[in-house]
């Protein structure tokens, strides 16, 4: 297939599918411009907020498509050839992971703006509810740990750019500027006339002078640490201490300019992904060099077996289908939607725009003969192909900016990350909050403080090494990160399904990608524990790391499987309370 070939044939199949399956959801859920929404209802100017769709696309967008789709596709392409990733990405994102955004956001509509912890509460049982809630808070934990490794590992990332001997520590400079101008500019549009359109004019080529900055001031600390130092621990710790600040700043200080700046990063990305593509393939510069199917099984970071099913579908993780959009769609989402009609194109449409999101991420690796290093680096060189097709043309032979290009699209992906880093922190904060019922802002220190707790732990654990090379951190927790983000997404849907089937509603399009997930995640679980038995069982050395990989997977399983209890007992009630309601009926 050809690259174009393949960007055209999923820009087609994910807008049938938008126009096809989201217009039938719109008639299955009876959706209406003329149902009054919880932003009008309860419009507080705080967190309930009408908001145009053209202004709220964009931020659930850029709060749902992170780094996410980033590093799973490319590892799955990696793993299992290009085929087999794409094809779960279009199949997974219009019939799991769209449904699952969907549905999460119409019924917290539908409940005054409410969670869906808290529908689960109504729907099962108080119960259910505290599991439901422990789970969140494990699945936000794991999500800070895989990509706080991500991140330091792209800081002390060595290049071989004749411009900058450590193109990582380059783009630490630039991502300190970076945070450091969305303060500024929070600060100037909360105590400034600066209106929001000044604003972006004067700091997102600020953000540009950033970037062309950090090569002259890398911030190295393997060379400003002492030798037996680890640069990357140490980053670790620096961005945890981030989350805390960013976790506990009002979001007008950091969040909101942030995620401003940053959701323009990945509107270029995609136009640069669109157009780099389309002008590669045209003028023959840009060939598919990876297979298509590489096999059904491949080896993971321990050299371990990792079949395809399951582990393709918990490594492409958020491209196809993200337990963390219902966090999203129900927290925030929920409370702007202006009209119940708007779920389509944000809830379906959003998720669908990630999916396309992914597949050029996929292609990132799909033009690599020989890739090397991570996800981030694949990714970055690939986006500094595609732009660099793309503004070639427009400037003199003499002049290159593929160094440039290449430090840009790595600073996106941090910035990608750190959008997901806070969120999560912010988000896990609230969760351990309303799980022991905290209000004061003490509490709330000491809630973050807690949910930061076992990623300071992991950080600090000795690597691993297998075959004479240090295992990343975030290799060891990307597939516990995965299964539990695609539990949540399965838990999610299974809390959609009982309250539609208490409403009389049809549920079997939930209660199939539940059954699905379910089966997917919590196989994948069991076979990270498998090897771990084996281990203790020939009385071999077991690392710390390999501990906390084995007790997490199992808290995850226990989790899942009294929540699926506490359904079927559900399920049993709703059953033997409609038989006896027949049989009343019957009698009268």
């Amino acid at each position: 297939m050809d690259l174009l070939l393949f960007l055209l044939v999923s820009f087609v199949i994910l807008f049938v599918a938008y126009k096809v399956v989201g217009q039938w959801l719109v008639r299955v859920f009876s959706l209406s411009t003329e149902e009054t929404t919880p932003a009008h209802e309860l419009r507080d100017g705080l967190d309930y907020e009408p908001a145009r769709m053209s202004y709220l696309l964009p931020q659930h967008f850029s709060a749902i498509a992170a780094a996410g789709p980033i590093v799973g596709p490319i590892l799955a392409g990696t793993y299992f050839g290009w085929g087999p990733a794409w094809l779960w990405i279009l199949v997974g994102s219009i019939l799991i992971g769209g449904i699952h955004d969907f549905t999460a956001l119409v019924s917290s509509v539908r409940h005054r703006g409410q969670s869906v912890a808290q529908l689960v509460r109504e729907y099962m049982n108080p119960r259910a509810y505290m599991l439901f809630l422990i789970f969140i808070w494990f699945a936000l934990i794991y999500v800070v740990i895989a990509f706080t490794d991500v991140t330091a590992g792209t800081f002390v990332q060595k290049g071989s750019s004749a411009e900058a001997e450590a193109p990582g520590p380059a783009v630490a400079t630039s991502s300190v500027l970076y945070l450091l101008l969305a303060v500024a500019m929070g600060l100037c549009l909360r105590f400034t006339k600066l209106g929001p359109l000044r604003a972006k004019l004067i700091f997102l080529p600020l953000v540009g002078v950033a970037i062309l900055i950090g090569p002259y001031i890398p911030v190295d600390l393997e060379k400003l640490l002492p030798a037996d130092w680890n640069a990357q621990q140490v980053w670790g710790y620096v961005l945890l201490a981030y989350c805390f600040l960013a976790a506990m700043a009002p979001v007008w200080s950091l969040l909101q300019p942030r995620g401003e700046l940053g959701g323009y990063f990945l509107y270029l990305v995609m136009l640069f992904g669109v157009l780099g593509i389309g002008i590669g393939a045209l003028t023959g510069g840009l060939h598919i060099e990876q297979s298509f199917f590489k096999g059904w099984n491949a080896k993971d970071s321990f050299g371990e077996a990792a079949p395809l099913l399951p582990i393709l579908f918990i490594t492409v993780a958020c491209g196809a289908c993200s337990g963390f959009h219902s966090i999203v769609a129900s927290g925030t989402t929920s409370k702007q939607l202006r009209c119940e009609m708007d779920a389509r194109p944000i809830g379906y449409g959003g998720m669908l725009l990630e999916g396309f999101f992914a597949c050029i991420s996929l292609a990132t690796l799909m033009i690599l003969s020989d890739p090397k290093g991570g996800p981030n680096l694949i990714y970055a060189q690939g986006i500094a192909d595609f732009g660099n097709r793309v503004v070639s043309p427009l400037l003199p032979e003499s002049v290159s900016l593929a160094d440039v290009l290449f430090k840009f699209a790595l600073l996106c992906f941090a910035t990608f990350v750190f959008d997901t880093l806070d969120a999560c922190t912010r988000l896990a904060r609230y969760v351990l909050m309303e799980l022991l019922g905290w209000k004061t802002r003490a509490q709330a220190a000491l809630a973050t403080l807690l949910s930061l707790g076992i990623p300071i732990y992991a950080v600090s654990l000795p690597r691993i090494e297998f075959g004479g090379k240090e295992v990343p951190l975030w290799q060891v927790f990307w597939g516990i990160f995965g299964s539990s983000n695609q539990l949540l997404a399965a838990l999610t849907l299974l809390g959609v399904t009982v309250w539609l089937a208490r409403k009389g509603k049809p549920y079997w399009f939930t209660l199939g990608p539940t059954l699905f997930m379910l089966l997917m995640s919590l196989w994948s679980l069991i076979l990270t524990i498998r090897p771990y038995v084996v281990l203790r069982n020939s009385g071999a050395e077991i690392s710390a790391i390999r501990h906390v990989q084995f007790l997490v997977c199992v808290s995850l399983v226990g989790l899942a499987a009294w929540l699926i209890v506490e359904a079927i007992i559900t399920w049993q009630t709703m059953i033997r309370g409609g038989a006896r309601r027949e049989s009343l009926a019957e009698a009268g």
